[in-house]
């Protein structure tokens, strides 16, 4: 099954409410020939886009492949939060690494966020920015860890921008009854990420990136020059960045074996009013859940619900979207149940076993990240950052994430169909526990 054709028509984009509020960018023309450049990116979601456009800054010429449309994956599609550390808690990645080199990934995750706004600001991108991300606890049961952990990054990791909120706290900023408490990380924010990856696409055109839609990138050869072939053409480059993500299939085997697609489903209501989208959230913050099938919703700039959640047991989204991701939000807002359903669509991204991004050097000239596992907003951009001063001979950085390298899923990419199948049912039925 290919996920680039499977769910979505040939060079659309989904019919989500981000799409319907972003000025789209016209289509660029699919690759046609042979073309020689210094580094051919495939995939033109964060990760490429910004790998792209941080090497056409540094002078190198670029090519761009992209299966379907620029933002056309989960860039275009997910819940736009821009989320403090790795997709881990601290203390767990403290246990995996140890606690030198987990403090080393807090920094670079803090400085994914930087790399978010400064993005922003730099290339004038209007995204509807906000500051604020509640992390809500279902559960008294882990109530006590949550508080613990604030603590924990206020005090040993000097981060003062989070503070606990108790079950009074938390009803006042979140006009639900299903939370016991949580946290609040005033250092984080979010964004509408079509209008942010569309942003990115327009400053790596204006740097002289040259994006080719509708261009799937069928096969690579390792080489000095590496070549990638497509239905109509190919790239020779001296470097080879492969940026896919949930959507690269098995272009590279030895990615796949380490890196699962996922699906997951939003939906969007009518506008609600403001007064009536104060009572649902009343700081206009972005809310993610304790659920491992996490719920993750905000605010739109026009005072809608944009709520995302839903278990996906295999690949084909399901034929009731709406319905899908509807039902959670009923359990969490049972006073939208007369709300109207304006948006609802699917996106496809990508997790790995201990939630790690993974990023591979494939050869000494082809480099690799994906994997962010619902936490790419800000990973997958600081990723075409670090990719691209990799390329340029600093690899600190990338060294430094590659450490934390995920296990393979069993079987590989042969059973990842089946595998996702059995741990989502056992995920959601501990969700429900």
């Amino acid at each position: 099954m290919d996920l680039l054709y499977s769910n979505d028509k040939p060079g659309e984009y989904p019919k989500s409410y981000w799409a319907s509020v972003a000025t789209p960018l016209a289509p660029f023309p699919p690759l046609k020939g042979e073309v020689e450049a210094d580094v051919c990116v495939v995939g033109a979601g964060f990760t490429g886009l910004s790998t792209a456009l941080h090497l056409a800054e540094a002078g190198y010429k670029v090519v761009l492949l992209e299966a379907q449309r620029v933002g056309f994956g989960a860039s275009g599609r997910n819940g736009g939060q821009v989320g403090s550390g790795q997709r881990i808690e601290q203390d767990d990645l403290e246990k995996q690494v140890g606690e030198d080199k987990a403090r080393a990934l807090w920094d670079l995750a803090e400085a994914s966020k930087d790399c978010v706004r400064g993005l922003i600001a730099k290339h004038g991108i209007e995204c509807d920015w906000r500051d604020g991300i509640i992390h809500a606890e279902l559960k008294p049961k882990h109530l006590h860890h949550s508080f613990e952990y604030a603590e924990m990054l206020q005090t040993r990791y000097g981060y003062d921008s989070i503070s606990a909120l108790d079950s009074d706290d938390i009803r006042a900023h979140i006009g639900s009854e299903a939370y016991c408490g949580g946290t609040l990380d005033t250092g984080s924010g979010h964004l509408n990420p079509q209008k942010y990856v569309l942003g990115l696409a327009r400053a790596a055109q204006k740097a002289g990136v040259q994006i080719y839609e509708r261009t799937k990138a069928l096969a690579f050869a390792k080489a000095a020059k590496p070549l990638v072939t497509t239905e109509e053409g190919a790239v020779r480059a001296e470097f080879l960045v492969l940026a896919g993500n949930g959507y690269m299939g098995n272009l590279s085997p030895k990615v796949a074996r380490r890196v699962m697609p996922i699906n997951n489903f939003i939906v969007a209501t009518e506008p609600l009013g403001e007064d009536v989208a104060k009572s649902l959230i009343r700081d206009d913050v972005a809310v993610a859940d304790s659920k491992f099938v996490v719920n993750y919703f905000k605010r739109s700039a026009d005072n809608r619900m944009v709520f995302g959640g839903g278990e996906s047991y295999g690949y084909r989204f399901p034929q009731d979207i709406a319905a899908k991701a509807q039902k959670p939000m009923l359990k969490i807002y049972p006073q939208l149940k007369a709300a109207r359903i304006d948006y609802a669509w699917g996106g496809t991204l990508a997790i790995t076993m201990n939630r790690m991004p993974y990023f591979s050097r494939l050869a000494p000239n082809i480099v690799s990240a994906s994997g962010y596992s619902g936490h790419g907003v800000a990973m997958a951009s600081l990723a075409g950052e670090i990719m691209a001063e990799t390329i340029q001979g600093t690899a600190e950085r990338f060294d430094l994430m590659g450490s934390a390298t995920p296990p393979r899923f069993p079987g590989g990419p042969a059973l990842r169909s089946p595998l996702l199948m059995l741990a989502m049912s056992w995920y959601a039925l501990r969700d429900r526990i």
